[in-house]
Formats: C-alpha cells, sequence, structure tokens
C-alpha cells in the first residue's frame, strides 16, 4: 500500500501576499503542516495553476468575478493569477523547490480552460492529467491532499481522486478555503462521498491507522 502526498496549488497567487490576485485567509501558513503531510506519504505531488493574463475569463476587478464566462470548459470570470513568471505563480516559501517533487502537474495552461481539479484539463474530465494514471503506476492507493484553496481546487481534486478509486484524506490543517458557506459546503460534499476529514496531522495519522 502506497501513500501520495499531494499539495494542491500552494503559491502566493492564493495568499495574502498578492492582495489584487486571489488571496485566500491564512493561505501563506500552511507549509509546515504540508511538509508533515508528505512526511507520511510515498510519493509527493505539487499542482499548480498556469494561467495567461488574456484569458477569455479574465476579468479587471474582483467585483466582476464569479460571472458565467460562457466557454463549456471555463465556466465563471477570475481576475488574473498565477501567471507564469510573476510571483503570484511561485510557491509560498517553506515548500520544496519544484525538482524536488515527484510529480508535477500544471493547470489552465490553455487560455480557454479554467479547471480546478488535478485530474484533468477540462470540465467535462475527459482530458486526463495523467495523476491517476500516475498514482496507479506508482501503486499508490491512498491519497493525502491539502492546499489551496479548500472550496475549489482542494475539494475539486478530492472529488476526482476518490472517483477514480482511492481512499482520500483532506487535511484541513494543511488547507484554507474562501469563504465560510463554501467551506461547509465543501466538507459536506466531500464526506458524503466518503472522503476522509482530518482535523490535523495529529488526526491524520489516526485515520491512517484505522
Amino acid at each position: 500500500m502506497k501513500i501520495a502526498a499531494i499539495d494542491v496549488d500552494v503559491q502566493k497567487t492564493f495568499t495574502p501576499l498578492c492582495p489584487q490576485e486571489l488571496p485566500v485567509p491564512e493561505g501563506h501558513l500552511i507549509a509546515d503542516a504540508l511538509n508533515e503531510q508528505a512526511s507520511l506519504a510515498d510519493f509527493r505531488v505539487m499542482t499548480k495553476d498556469a494561467h495567461t493574463p488574456q484569458a477569455p475569463w479574465v476579468v479587471s476587478t474582483h467585483g466582476e468575478m464569479f460571472q458565467p464566462v460562457g466557454l463549456p470548459e471555463a465556466d465563471i470570470t477570475w481576475v488574473s493569477h498565477a501567471v507564469p513568471g510573476t510571483d503570484g505563480f511561485e510557491l509560498i516559501s517553506g515548500l520544496p523547490a519544484p525538482t524536488e517533487y515527484d510529480f508535477m502537474v500544471f493547470k489552465g495552461v490553455e487560455p480557454t480552460l479554467h479547471p480546478y481539479g488535478a485530474c484533468y484539463h477540462d470540465l467535462s474530465e475527459k482530458c486526463s492529467t495523467g495523476l491517476i494514471e500516475w498514482l496507479h503506476h506508482n501503486q499508490v492507493t491512498r491519497v493525502l491532499v491539502g492546499g489551496l484553496a479548500l472550496d475549489y481546487c482542494v475539494k475539486n481534486t478530492a472529488l476526482q481522486l476518490k472517483k477514480a478509486g482511492f481512499d482520500v484524506f483532506v487535511n484541513k490543517a494543511a488547507s484554507r478555503g474562501i469563504a465560510s458557506a463554501t467551506i461547509q459546503e465543501a466538507v459536506e460534499e466531500m464526506l458524503q462521498l466518503g472522503i476522509k476529514l482530518a482535523e490535523d496531522c495529529a488526526h491524520l495519522r489516526q485515520l491512517l491507522k484505522a
């Protein structure tokens, strides 16, 4: 039985370090919990958003966000974020260098695609990123998920992995979310599908032994 830890989109773009992008409260404070989580795993995976500022779903202000885009694989509008070459694209301090991870996924490189989960390039979940296949190839059966944001990309990654047959654990201490209402909705949705929610790494250890 192999375990993989997945650091979902733990980029400065999703922290208060980049207030003009998509700052998640306390998003820059989860490196230690992610590193502790990774110590329980055989493999470590990193995912990153990678978006052009010219994508058709990009809007100029935060007040214009969450509006329908009208594209089949990009659902709503967002301000520009996670642009390669900017500070926002970089991982938060305290995490390994990208080349120290065992597998990397870059999401949303195509301008008309804005996926949330790490397993597919498209919202229709037809075009694989290779993550599921890589995990199967390495005989991984359990995945430990943390990152940003809990109510969007962490949730969707966890749901995709659960549907693919993995035993999925989401570590709340290694994650942060955008809003209390959507966080609660995400937690309830994950629990209903059999995903295990850990309060912290100590609780995660207990769940893994159960």
